[in-house]
């Protein structure tokens, strides 16, 4: 029974669409964990820029008639070109 778990040559067969859908598994994971760090590494980015610039920081939240908060497509697109 020992012998089983000491052997060292395996016969295995792993065909080629394993192969593939593990790349592909790989690949998936790698640009997940891209994509959580750069959305934390923005905003870890904004919390300083805040900090450093509380009292310039442009309004992003406008009212419209009904007294909700609205934030605009607009306000969006000024807001990331500030990080640059």
């Amino acid at each position: 029974m020992i012998n089983l778990f000491l052997n060292g040559s395996v016969a295995a067969y792993i065909d080629p669409a394993t192969t593939s859908y593990i790349i592909q598994i790989v690949i998936g994971v790698v640009i997940a964990l891209g994509t959580v760090m750069g959305i934390f590494w923005s905003k870890i980015k904004r919390l300083f820029k805040r900090n450093k610039d509380e009292e310039t920081a442009p309004t992003v939240m406008k009212s419209d008639t009904e007294g909700k908060a609205e934030i605009t497509a607009a306000d969006l697109l000024n807001d990331d070109d500030d990080d640059e």
